[in-house]
């Protein structure tokens, strides 16, 4: 009996020592144990898609499991979510998340699924929010686009990806902080309103530091929302530079239905910010434009409550709160 204790142990500790080898903790020892649907809300080619299938190389990596990455457009995001918790909740279904998308949609109540309702587990990246417009625009700078909307008010169309997103939130302030008045054009995702954008049937869009890189041949970027210039941008201004208190942008995360356990949730939490370590995917993100936070499970009451103040707040100026 002892002998067979003792290689029970020594066999324990072996197959501990592969998992390690394989980047792979002991946490996770039972999962996943099978491939991993993670829905993109969006169509692909946007920002979710892209940060999507870069963890989806490190998924593979650590695990040796699919991340099996699913597009699911429709309603800015909101046809997804809506059918979050209709999901088993074993972590084998994840769920990608935005903000400020999850908080303006409900405001608006022309959405199936409530704030609340969405089980995010992990925040693991921003994307700033840019002014970029096509190489051939007569818009060189931060001012010409300015005094174009001024003198012309709507005249200037802004796309933008969904109603009530990120975006459509930007395009409100940079109104607001303009003195101007446009046109907001939403688009089902990014990878829809580059077509308009480089062919010209829109004046700006409205996106972030992702497409101004994926693009960089074709556009200009006239202003971004971030503290420093970004290293890609030298010439760029930041909208502090202009004298605009503004640097912010998209947030995305994953969420788990709302029957996933606590272990489950803690575990999917684990790993989202396990992939946000790993040099290959530190590496494509920032050369994409992403800049990486570190929102776990343990941190998400806090973080949540902090964004629902502020985007609140914006609603108000966008009319969907009285």
């Amino acid at each position: 009996m002892k002998s067979m204790t003792i290689r029970v142990v020594l066999k324990s500790v072996l197959v501990l020592g592969v998992m390690s080898s394989f980047g792979i903790s002991g946490a996770y020892a039972a999962y996943p144990d099978k491939a991993v649907k993670y829905i993109i809300p969006f169509a692909p080619g946007g920002e979710s898609d892209i940060a999507g299938r870069f963890q989806q190389l490190v998924f593979r990596k650590k695990f040796n499991q699919e991340l099996i990455v699913e597009s699911k457009p429709g309603a800015g995001g909101a046809l997804a979510w809506s059918q979050t918790n209709t999901f088993p909740g074993d972590g084998y279904t994840w769920m990608s998340t935005n903000l400020p998308h999850l908080v303006l949609q409900p405001l608006e109540g022309q959405v199936q699924y409530k704030t609340e309702d969405i089980n995010n587990v992990c925040f693991y990246h921003y994307t700033p929010d840019a002014i970029v417009v096509r190489s051939e625009s007569p818009y060189k700078s931060y001012q010409d686009l300015v005094k174009a909307a001024k003198d012309v008010p709507g005249a200037v169309t802004i796309a933008g990806s969904g109603t009530n997103s990120a975006n459509h939130l930007a395009t409100e302030r940079f109104n607001g902080v303009a003195g101007v008045k446009t046109t907001y054009v939403p688009f089902k995702g990014t990878g829809d309103l580059v077509a308009s954008l480089l062919g010209g049937h829109v004046s700006m869009a409205m996106s972030y530091v992702t497409l101004a890189i994926a693009q960089k041949s074709k556009t200009r970027m006239l202003a971004v929302a971030t503290e420093k210039r970004h290293p890609q941008f030298p010439d760029v201004p930041t909208f502090k530079e202009l004298g605009i208190d503004w640097v912010d942008g998209a947030y995305r995360g994953i969420a788990l239905p709302k029957s996933a356990s606590v272990e489950v949730r803690k575990q999917v939490s684990d790993i989202c910010l396990d992939i946000n370590k790993d040099a290959d995917f530190q590496k494509r993100m920032a050369d994409g434009g992403f800049e990486l936070v570190d929102i776990g499970v343990d941190k998400m009451a806090a973080f949540m409550a902090e964004r629902t103040k502020v985007y609140t707040e914006a609603a108000k100026r966008m009319g969907l709160l009285k």
